[in-house]
C-alpha cells in the first residue's frame, strides 16, 4: 500500500514527481503530496484525494530540483490533507514521505517526544519528529536518521530531506520495497520501477534495514550501522506502453483482452525446442522431495492455490494444502516432516506473505515463490522463484495474473507428475494453446458479457455465484471481482452448500450466477439452480462443452478439464467489469483498496 517516489537532478522536480505518483495511484488513492526543495526552503504541496486533486494545488511557479512525493492508503488516521504525506518536524527542517507501519510509534512517543506537539493522526510523523529530536545531540542528520530507523519496529520504506542540506535525500528501508534508479546526473527513489521509467530503466535494490544517501551524482548504500555496501544496479525489463492503457477505457480491461498473450507467453517461457516443460532441476528435485506442498496466498493469488491445489493433487499425486498467509502467520498448522512452502503473490511485496516467509525460513523449511515480479521481496528471499511472465498490472482488480498464476501451476503439477514417473494424460502445452484461443473467443463476446451484467446485476444489492469441484473456485474469484469494484455483496458457494443455511438469503429477483463446466457434477450443479429458481432466483447458468443444455445463458469454448478455470474465469471478470461500469464505479481504483498489499 501507498507509494513513494524521489527526485535529485537538473529538471523541473514537481512534474516528475507528479507523472511518478501517477504511476503508483494503483498503490494508494486517499491522498497524495510532494515536497521540494530549493534555496528558498522546503515547498508542500498536499491534498485529499487522487493525484489530479493534487495537480490542482501544485505552485507551478515554484522552481526546484529536488524532491520527494508520496500517494497514500491510510492505516493511521483517516483520509485528509491533514494525514496526506510529506509530513514535517515541529521546525519544519525536515520532511519525510514513508510507507507501512511503524507498530511501536506510540511507544517512541511517550519515551522521546512527551513535549512535541503533533499535528498528524499518522506514525509516520514520529519519524520526522524523532529526527529533529536526535539532531539536538550534535549528530549528523545521516547519524540522527540511522539511529530513528534503528528504533522502529515494523514496515518501513521512507525518505527525508534536510532544508539545510537541498541537495540529498536520505532513503531507509525494512519489508516495504523500495528502490533507487541511477541516471546520468540524476538519481531517483521509487516504490516501484515503472515510476520513474520516464526517467531511467537502471535500478538497485535496497534491502532490509539499509539506509542510503542519494545526491545527483551518487547514490551511497550503507548497513544500519554505517557500513558501506556495494551493490549492481539492474534493467528494468518494462516498456512504457505497458504501463499505459492505450485505446482502452480502463487498465482492468485492457488486462482481461491481454490473457491469451500471456498464456502464449507462459508457453514460451517454459518449453523447450521440443515441446518439453524447463524447470530448474533444483526446483524439480525440491518438489520431487517433498513429503507435502503448503500453498500459502492472500485474496486472489490464494484462490489461485486452491485450483493449484486440485491441480497438482489430481494430476502429480502429491498432497497440498492451501492456506491463508494472514492466518498462517499467527496460527501454523502441524506440518509434515518434510515441507516445501510455495507462495503466490502478483507483486511478491505481499507483507503476510512475507510474514509468513521470514518464519518458515528461520525453521530452515524451502520455500517457492511464483510471482510476476521476479526482483521482489518474495522473490528475493525464497529459495526459488517462478515468473508468471504475465507483465504489469495495474487495475488493483486482478485478472491476468490470476490465470497466469494458474497456468504456470498447471505446468508445475504436470512436470512434477512427470519426475514422479507419473504418466500425464495430456499435454500441457498443447491444451495452453487451447486455453489460449478459447480466451481470445470470450474476450470477443463483451458485448454478451455487457449484456448479462445489465439484465442481472443492473439494480441488485447482492448477487451469489455457484458451482462444484472447480467451478467453485472459480466461483470465489468472480464474487471478489464482482464485490471489489462494482460493490455489490456478493458471495460464492459450492453448490451443495447452498441448503445449510445460505438459500435463506434467496429472495424474489436475486441474481444466482452458475457454472456448469464439470461433467462428473453437471447434474448436482443444475439441481441447485434448480433450488434456488423455486426460491425466486434470477439464474444466469455459464456451461461448457457437453455439460451445455439449451437454456443456457452463455457456453464457453471447450477446453481441458483439468484447465477448464482458466476459461471460465474471463466471463466473470467481463461480468463484473460492466457491472461496475453501469454503476459508475472506479474501475481501476476501487475504493478502500490497493494493489500492492504491504502492511499485515
Amino acid at each position: 500500500m501507498c507509494g513513494i517516489v524521489g527526485y535529485i537532478g537538473n529538471e523541473d522536480a514537481k512534474e516528475i514527481l507528479l507523472k511518478g505518483l501517477e504511476k503508483l495511484e494503483y498503490r494508494g488513492y486517499d491522498s497524495a503530496g510532494i515536497a521540494v526543495v530549493n534555496k528558498e526552503g522546503v515547498h508542500i504541496y498536499k491534498e485529499k484525494g487522487r493525484i489530479a486533486s493534487l495537480r490542482n494545488v501544485v505552485d507551478e511557479s515554484t522552481e526546484a530540483t529536488a524532491g520527494i512525493g508520496h500517494t497514500r492508503w491510510a492505516t493511521h488516521g483517516p483520509p485528509s490533507k491533514r494525514n496526506a504525506h510529506p509530513h514535517q518536524s515541529t521546525s519544519s527542517r525536515f520532511t519525510i514521505v514513508h510507507n507501512g507501519v511503524i507498530e511501536n510509534y506510540e511507544q517512541l512517543k511517550r519515551e522521546y517526544l512527551e513535549d512535541v506537539t503533533f499535528t498528524s493522526d499518522t506514525d509516520t510523523e514520529v519519524i520526522v519528529q524523532l529526527v529533529e529530536q536526535f539532531m539536538k545531540e550534535d549528530q549528523s542528520v545521516e547519524a540522527a536518521f540511522r539511529k530513528v530507523l534503528s528504533l522502529l519496529k515494523g514496515s518501513y520504506a521512507t525518505a527525508l530531506l534536510d532544508e539545510q542540506e537541498p541537495e540529498k535525500i536520505y532513503v531507509g528501508k525494512n519489508k516495504s520495497p523500495l528502490l533507487v534508479g541511477i541516471g546520468d546526473g540524476v538519481n531517483v527513489i521509487a516504490s516501484d520501477a515503472m515510476a520513474m521509467l520516464q526517467v531511467t530503466n537502471q535500478f538497485v535494490e535496497l534491502m532490509d534495514k539499509e539506509v542510503v544517501i542519494v545526491t545527483r551524482d551518487a547514490v551511497t548504500i550503507k548497513s544500519i550501522d554505517g557500513q558501506t555496501v556495494e551493490r549492481d544496479h539492474f534493467v528494468a525489463e518494462l516498456d512504457a506502453s505497458d504501463i499505459e492503457k492505450g485505446t482502452y477505457p480502463h487498465f482492468m480491461l485492457k488486462e482481461i483482452d491481454e490473457q491469451p498473450f500471456v498464456i502464449r507467453n507462459i508457453i514460451s517461457k517454459y518449453q523447450d525446442d521440443n515441446g518439453q516443460i524447463i524447470l530448474d532441476e533444483d526446483i524439480r528435485a525440491t518438489l520431487k522431495e517433498a513429503d507435502r506442498l503448503y500453498i500459502i496466498a492472500a485474496g486472489t493469488s490464494y484462490h489461485a492455490g486452491l485450483m493449484g491445489k486440485q491441480l497438482i493433487e489430481t494430476i502429480s499425486g502429491k498432497p497440498v494444502e492451501v492456506h491463508i498467509a494472514s492466518e498462517f502467520l499467527y496460527n501454523m498448522p502441524l506440518l509434515s516432516e518434510k515441507p516445501l512452502f510455495i507462495f503466490i503473490s502478483q507483486s511478491g511485496e505481499t507483507a503476510d506473505s512475507r510474514g509468513v516467509l521470514v518464519d518458515i525460513k528461520e525453521k530452515g523449511y524451502p520455500a517457492l515463490t511464483i510471482t510476476n515480479v521476479p526482483g521482489s521481496t518474495l522473490s528475493r528471499e525464497a529459495d526459488f522463484t517462478l515468473h508468471t511472465h504475465a507483465g504489469p498490472e495495474i487495475a488493483v482488480a486482478s485478472t491476468k495474473a490470476y490465470t497466469a498464476q494458474m497456468a504456470v501451476l498447471a505446468i508445475l503439477a504436470c512436470d512434477l507428475a512427470n519426475a514422479k514417473g507419473i504418466t500425464v494424460d495430456f499435454d500441457p502445452i498443447q491444451e495452453l494453446s487451447i486455453v489460449a484461443n478459447a480466451m481470445e473467443t470470450l474476450c470477443d463476446k463483451k458485448e454478451t458479457f455487457e449484456k448479462i451484467a445489465r439484465d442481472y446485476l443492473s439494480i441488485t444489492r447482492n448477487c451469489f455465484f455457484i458451482g462444484r469441484a472447480a467451478d467453485y473456485y472459480v466461483c470465489l474469484e468472480g464474487a471478489l471481482k464482482l464485490k471489489e469494484i462494482s460493490y455489490i455483496q456478493a458471495e460464492g458457494f459450492a453448490g451443495g452448500e447452498l441448503k445449510h443455511g445460505t438459500i435463506a438469503l434467496i429472495e424474489d429477483g436475486t441474481p444466482v450466477i452458475a457454472l456448469a463446466t464439470q461433467d462428473h457434477v453437471n447434474l448436482s450443479i443444475r439441481g441447485n439452480v434448480k433450488e434456488v429458481a423455486a426460491r425466486g432466483a434470477a439464474t444466469c447458468i455459464i456451461s461448457m462443452g457437453d455439460c451445455a443444455q439449451e437454456d443456457d445463458q452463455f457456453v464457453i469454448p471447450p477446453v481441458h478439464k483439468h484447465l477448464s478455470a482458466l476459461a471460465t474465469v474471463i466471463p466473470l471478470q467481463l461480468i463484473s467489469y460492466y457491472a461496475a461500469l453501469h454503476r459508475d464505479c472506479d474501475v481501476d481504483k476501487p475504493r478502500n483498496l490497493a494493489k500492492s498489499v504491504t502492511v499485515e
